[in-house]
């Protein structure tokens, strides 16, 4: 399969918490339930709680066995990318085909929203790793950071998220994503405790704004603050760390592994070159091509310039 056929594969991508990610998309940009202040991919733009096939299932199992059989390097295979995975109908198969295919760990990263509904847990059950999201401790900032559908309530993601726990799936580790001023209060930190605590995540991933987000007022908290937040959370609480620069060739790197990473997600020049598996000043000068010839665009964010696909630049 050629680059150019690519629809639904991405990456590998480096992950602050996976390593390299090889990233599988399960609906089209961006179909989600939620629309978060904090999101890299940008605005939501079919906000829905509805499942369904987004795309075709037997397309991306071949497309994936695909990417596997030509050598990849990928730490982990992510079911993440352009929205929200468990809206996908055929996730339980796609799940279980790619556990028959790869022993590469498979991990679901969702925003938990659709967990309370047991088909989707079962959906889920057999991913090493299940990656939800917990951001408030209570209605008014889950609204305020969040921005759910109509029909996704706090109660009902809490509920989801427990139950999960319950069932006794693969390891559950929770992202709670802080923003400045909004969720980072001693208070509300307090509060997001006592709720996580009832969860019982295997791990509690602490994490704040670090590429440029869908909106432009989401701050991040100053990582002095995010470990002390770590520390009132808990011994299983870890705030996540950028990745370390080493990286291997994974094969030849051209434009269009380039405009599939940024298509999901903004990068840096070493976000780049650590994804791809290539030279640093090779990936610059790719960057630097694709920038002059107006297939990206750039944008300032914490003093680090970040490369956009033009589809989801703000």
């Amino acid at each position: 399969m050629t680059d150019a056929n690519r629809q639904y594969v991405f990456g590998p991508v480096p992950s602050r918490r996976l390593g390299r990610s090889l990233g599988v998309d399960l609906v089209p940009l961006k179909v989600c339930c939620f629309d978060c202040v904090y999101c890299q991919v940008g605005p939501t733009t079919r906000h829905t709680a509805r499942r369904d096939v987004y795309v075709p299932t037997d397309a991306v199992l071949a497309e994936l066995a695909d990417r596997l059989a030509a050598g990849c390097g990928a730490d982990v295979v992510t079911l993440s990318g352009s929205g929200e995975p468990t809206l996908h109908a055929d996730l339980g198969r796609i799940v279980r085909e790619i556990k028959a295919m790869t022993d590469v760990p498979l991990a679901v990263l969702t925003n938990g929203a659709l967990l309370c509904d047991p088909a989707v847990r079962a959906d889920v059950a057999d991913a090493d790793l299940i990656l939800p999201s917990l951001d408030a401790a209570d209605e008014e900032t889950f609204l305020r950071v969040n921005r759910p559908c109509a029909g996704v309530t706090f109660a009902s993601l809490v509920e989801g998220l427990k139950a999960l726990r319950a069932e006794d799936t693969g390891t559950i580790r929770l992202e709670v994503f802080f923003l400045a001023g909004v969720n980072d209060t001693d208070d509300h930190v307090g509060r997001l405790k006592a709720l996580i605590d009832e969860i019982r995540p295997d791990r509690i991933d602490v994490n704040t704004v670090a590429r440029p987000p869908a909106d432009a007022e989401a701050r991040p908290v100053p990582p002095q603050r995010l470990k002390a937040i770590a520390a009132i959370l808990g011994p299983t609480a870890e705030v996540i760390a950028p990745l370390p620069a080493p990286q291997v060739r994974v094969g030849a790197v051209g434009r269009a592994d380039v405009l599939t990473m940024l298509r999901r997600r903004p990068c840096t020049v070493r976000d780049v070159a650590d994804g791809l598996g290539c030279h640093h000043g090779e990936a610059a000068k790719l960057l630097e091509h694709l920038v002059r010839d107006g297939d990206i665009v750039t944008r300032r964010q914490n003093d680090q310039t970040y490369y956009h696909a033009k589809e989801i630049s703000p």
